[in-house]
């Protein structure tokens, strides 16, 4: 299949910088003196073969140029703190608007980041808890009030003009003075009355009597009659009230001779407690005011864990379901309840996850009969002098949700402060599109409405927007550090949307990632939204649906790599179907196919897992066929990752002892789990933390090149190892740099500069080294080879090209070979690693691989997708099985078996909705899968 490069765009120079984003001559990377116009607010996609150019494109071009002409506005002061942006490869770009770039990556890994900060909805949160709050008492359920200086003033101005008014409060005295020690300090207070038993009394007469009368003493702060158009007057009443407050530790009476006498408080408290005023720091937990006090803001304690004290919830008591009862010592707990249950009916029998909540309650608790499991650890607490005992603790010991905060890291008393009857708590606790639900139908008062409309309009907004952009399901007290990148992104989306900025340019990169197709119709209207405030929005996007809803279509290619960089296309859908030449006009015209399966794998071996029930998993027992390709799919949230990530993985992991994670809650692994002999999860994280890491060296193709150029008879003739062609080892690497062919220069209150080597000139080897040759190159040029060009170059040298075609095949020829691993994006990192696993061909014979995949179509292009199943194919014919989580419908039709999950995301979700092959799943109705592969098909 060849693809043509004939595209003639419109000269850029005599276009209206207002009109359009104009690009001359890009030279970024592998693009070949670019020229392109984006027009201004209108929804552009940039799409292509991965590596052809197209984030090059959009974020080392057109976004390092915005930021770097916002950063050079800036004050001289401000610039020094920011570092020096270098301008990007073009030869100039017009009518750039600020630009915003939302990528991918989860750039924070602070455990106190949440959903709600990180979307800043938790920050209106607290102003409207901490504004309109009620404190209700967990004692009576009665709000607990207080009174305030205009409460008394307002109370006062209620009485007629000119009515007499004494303010006074109680005298309370100190431990450490006598009354009249009390009373001469109030002298020198400056007040002159006391009130006995309601009567008045001069300080002085009362400072120089030796008897002082008996009864309740008040100091009488004022005596002041009421005069409503004096403001000097309402001044003044209000000062006294104040005074009356402080000095009456929170008490102030209020005597109106013959008409009334009202004591008033402005001490918060009811029921016999003490409460806290609500303000903004009491519902913040990044606070140590706010924090709860039993797991210091961190939202979990480290305490017995029920999943550990009972790991089998299938076996009964009686059977030894409680872990550590099992011992010889300790089944001495056990023997009561064993031989007492009949009293008690309690029945010893019976498995675990048929007993009721109440009889599994009793097993802490305990009773007259016998003594519970709670006793048990605390019996265990007595004796951790003794070293056997500590390590019992410690078996059973995990992390759980703190009791005091459920997790949302508050302090216990900020759950009393409600609106509506719910906390601050109840709400982050809640999925979003309920939180939005009670938001959009809550009920307060027009005084209430007065001071919380902007605030409500700001929290609907956003969450709102959580909810179109298909993240409904989550809730705010989520980590954000526990999202994937898509949803990250969506979270950012969502936020930008909030802020409601116009004439911007939003650049984003691949938002449907992570999305199944019925979430990417609801993505698409937000971004028409935002498109449609006046902004421009440029997507880097391989996703079907997005290219049809935008207004152009730019498309770079026509291959990866050095054979990219070029314009193949710009315009609208149905110019790239009439016009279209490139790989992506044949694909959406049907031109092209991803090859379905032209076969139908029969299976008799599998794994079962039993009674998952991680997050919102609702107790599944799930099959997972051997030697096939298993697609587990479902909307977004609906429990895909927690069941295959956080159960299968590390449960299978662990009874090959080669996986130390964290294993979700279930009951047991069946099946033929142990005709695996190793389990691979082949993720999105970077392939080596190292900046010397690259693929060559990961796929151990370099350890061939360097035995190659060892053999030069140079080489042999100054001794040059194998090793001297290494740039991690000493020897022939250049010592300046350590290998690294860039210097990094460590700047104090700046980002570090990295800069060529000046000793090797970026070549990473010593000069001595560079002059053994192979077909006229020396080491430092083969790293700068492409791995098309190296596949060319060592043609016939079958150890090398053995090493390096997995690479090819999987559609990463365009690759540098030195190419730094953490300049790969995730979708390269994971195909690096499925190549690595290529090139071992078979391991050894009889080995029984399960890989399993997160998305693995990230990032690519259709050819793309297409290279990657033939890779995933071979897998499978080298006796492997490979499970993929997935959304992407091409890569459902390609399996053999179906698993969804469903039917919604968040609580509505983890359930089975279907297992079997995708031809069935198309037949099934009201499955949201089923629906759009159909729809693929036609």
């Amino acid at each position: 299949m060849s693809v043509s490069t004939e595209f003639e765009s419109p000269s850029v120079d005599t276009l209206d910088p207002k009109e359009y984003i104009i690009i001359k001559n890009a030279k970024v990377n592998n693009l070949k003196s670019l020229s392109v116009a984006i027009p201004r607010n209108k929804l552009v996609v940039i799409t292509g073969l991965s590596g052809s150019g197209k984030s090059s494109l959009a974020f080392d071009t057109l976004f390092a140029e915005g930021q770097r002409m916002y950063v050079e506005s800036l004050s001289s002061y401000a610039r020094q703190f920011l570092g020096r942006m270098e301008k990007p490869d073009v030869e100039y770009i017009k009518g750039v608007s600020p630009a915003i770039a939302i990528q991918q990556k989860v750039n924070t890994k602070n455990p106190r980041s949440t959903v709600g900060t990180t979307t800043e909805i938790y920050d209106y949160l607290k102003l409207l808890f901490s504004r309109i709050g009620r404190t209700i008492s967990p004692v009576s359920g009665d709000e607990v009030k207080h009174h305030t200086v205009t409460d008394v003033v307002d109370f006062i101005h209620r009485f007629e003009e000119g009515d007499k008014v004494m303010i006074s409060c109680p005298l309370h005295l100190s431990q450490d003075r006598s009354r009249k020690q009390e009373l001469e300090l109030l002298l020198q207070k400056g007040f002159t009355r006391v009130l006995v038993n309601g009567d008045a009394y001069f300080l002085e007469d009362l400072v120089g009597n030796s008897d002082l009368p008996k009864g309740d003493y008040e100091i009488l702060i004022d005596r002041v009659s009421i005069q409503k158009e004096d403001e000097d007057n309402q001044f003044r009443i209000a000062d006294s009230v104040q005074t009356a407050f402080f000095e009456g530790h929170g008490d102030c009476t209020i005597l109106i001779p013959e008409k009334t006498k009202r004591t008033f408080t402005d001490r918060f408290e009811l029921d016999g407690m003490s409460f806290e005023l609500p303000s903004v720091n009491f519902f913040s937990f990044n606070n140590p005011y706010g924090a709860c006090k039993t797991c210091e803001g961190f939202g979990s304690v480290l305490g017995i864990d029920p999943d550990l004290v009972i790991p089998d919830k299938s076996m009964s008591i009686y059977e030894g379901a409680i872990a550590p009862w099992r011992g010889e010592s300790s089944s001495k707990w056990l023997e009561p309840l064993v031989k007492k249950g009949i009293y008690f009916d309690f029945p010893i029998h019976r498995a675990y996850e048929d007993l009721d909540e109440s009889q599994k309650e009793l097993l802490w608790t305990g009773n007259q009969h016998f003594k519970g499991l709670n006793d048990f650890f605390a019996d265990l607490e007595t004796k951790t002098h003794k070293i056997q005992y500590r390590v019992m603790l410690s078996r059973f010991r995990g992390r759980t949700t703190c009791p005091d905060c459920r997790g949302t890291r508050l302090r216990k008393d900020a759950s009393f402060v409600k609106i509506n009857g719910r906390s601050i708590t109840d709400i982050v606790l809640l999925p979003i599109h309920k939180a939005l639900r009670f938001f959009q139908e809550i009920e307060i008062s027009d005084s209430e409405k007065k001071v919380a409309n902007r605030l409500l309009k700001e929290i609907q907004n956003r969450l709102e927007y959580m909810d179109k952009v298909g993240l409904g399901y989550l809730t705010l007290n989520r980590l954000t550090s526990s999202l994937s990148g898509g949803e990250f992104q969506r979270i950012k989306l969502a936020t930008s949307l909030g802020s409601a900025l116009v004439g911007s340019m939003y650049i984003l990169d691949e938002p449907s990632i992570g999305l199944h197709p019925r979430d990417t119709d609801r993505l698409i209207e937000v971004l028409k939204t935002l498109r449609d405030l006046g902004n421009t929005v440029i997507v880097v996007e391989h996703e079907e649906k997005v290219m049809k809803a935008a207004d152009q279509i730019i498309d770079i290619g026509p291959e990866a790599g050095v054979k990219g960089g070029h314009l193949v296309f710009q315009g609208d859908l149905q110019e790239l179907l009439i016009h279209g030449k490139s790989y992506t006009a044949q694909y959406l015209k049907g031109e092209e196919k991803i090859q379905a399966k032209d076969f139908n794998r029969k299976w008799k071996d599998s794994i079962s897992v039993k009674g998952a029930r991680e997050n919102n998993l609702k107790n599944l027992t799930v099959k997972f066929p051997l030697h096939t390709l298993t697609v587990v799919t479902g909307v977004s949230g609906s429990g895909k990752s927690t069941l295959v990530k956080k159960v299968l993985y590390p449960a299978l992991g662990k009874t090959l002892g080669t996986v130390i994670d964290e294993t979700g809650k279930f009951d047991k692994l069946d099946g033929d789990y142990k005709k695996i002999t190793q389990v691979e999860f082949v993720d999105q994280n970077p392939i080596g933390k190292s900046s010397r890491s690259n693929p060559v060296t990961y796929v151990k193709a370099y350890d061939a090149i360097r035995t190659l150029y060892s053999d030069q008879t140079l080489s042999k003739q100054r001794g040059y190892k194998p090793a001297f062609f290494s740039f991690n080892v000493d020897g022939g690497r250049c010592e300046a740099c350590q290998g690294e062919g860039t210097v990094t220069v460590e700047m104090q209150f700046m980002a570090d500069i990295h800069l060529t080597c000046e000793s090797c000139k970026g070549k990473r080897f010593k000069n001595e080294i560079l002059e053994v040759k192979y077909k006229d190159k020396d080491i430092s040029d083969i790293l700068d080879l492409t791995i098309d060009e190296a596949m060319e170059f060592f043609k016939g040298k079958s150890q090398i090209i053995n090493k390096l075609q997995p690479l090819q095949e999987v559609g990463l020829g365009y690759i540098g070979m030195g190419q730094s691993s953490n300049t790969l994006s995730g979708g390269e990192a994971q195909r690096v690693k499925l190549a690595s696993f290529l090139g071992k061909g078979g391991t050894k014979s009889g080995d029984h691989i399960l890989f399993i995949f997160d998305e693995p179509t990230t990032g690519l292009h259709f050819h793309d997708i297409r290279k990657l199943l033939h890779s995933i194919n071979a897998l499978i014919e080298q006796g492997h099985s490979v499970i993929i989580i997935e959304h992407n419908t091409e890569v459902i039709k390609a399996a053999d078996w179906v698993i969804d999950l469903g039917p919604e995301g968040g609580e509505n979700g983890g359930h089975i909705t279907f297992e079997g092959t995708p031809e069935a799943l198309m037949e099934t109705e009201g499955n949201f899968t089923g629906k759009y592969l159909r729809e693929s098909f036609q």
